[in-house]
């Protein structure tokens, strides 16, 4: 677990500064500039992700068990995790959706580590899920509460809602009937 932990310590440290502590992100982008600062943002980023995916992997072999879900909870799971791939692509594609959901990369990580929490009950799948539940919520908070600067008007794509749900939805599909069990190990429609 200690890889999963310093993955998520890395990963959600950085993705914490604009909440925690926004003037000295700030300056550090004005020292090094915008694109220094992205590219060490982005490197240290993929260094804690890695160790997340690498960590959770690992602790998944001798996983503690913490609950057991009822098995009706496995349905739940199904249609919480609908909107999540319509919110992400939501997130890229400037639409109705998008000006709706406001943070729809935050909505759909809100729906996705609710839904798994809901469905798995080991201690390195609530860690996992939990860290991300918490962080999405505490960072869509500190949104609401951060002064922004002025928004650009943003330039709608022609049909970008109908491109955010179909896509998503067939990238649903596509997760639940072969992606999930190929990238995780574990299909979503197995028997428990």
């Amino acid at each position: 677990m200690g890889l999963l932990i310093t993955g998520l310590i890395i990963f959600f440290g950085l993705h914490s500064v604009a909440i925690v502590a926004p003037a000295w992100r700030e300056q550090r982008v004005r020292s090094m500039g915008v694109n220094a600062w992205k590219a060490l943002y982005s490197v240290l980023s993929g260094i804690g992700f890695a160790l997340i995916l690498i960590g959770y992997g690992h602790a998944r072999l001798n996983a503690a068990t913490w609950y057991v879900p009822p098995v009706v909870l496995r349905h739940v799971t199904f249609l919480l995790m609908l909107p999540v791939f319509p919110l992400l692509l939501a997130a890229y594609l400037p639409g109705r959706l998008q000006a709706r959901a406001k943070h729809p990369m935050l909505a759909a990580v809100k729906f996705w580590a609710t839904a798994h929490l809901l469905a798995i009950g080991t201690a390195p799948d609530v860690l996992l899920f939990g860290s991300f539940l918490t962080w999405a919520v505490v960072d869509r908070i500190s949104l609401k509460r951060r002064a922004g600067g002025p928004v650009p008007p943003r330039i709608m794509i022609a049909h970008a809602d109908l491109i955010a749900i179909a896509g998503g939805l067939a990238l649903y599909a596509l997760t639940i009937f072969k992606l999930h069990a190929l990238v995780i190990g574990v299909s979503p429609l197995a028997a428990q």
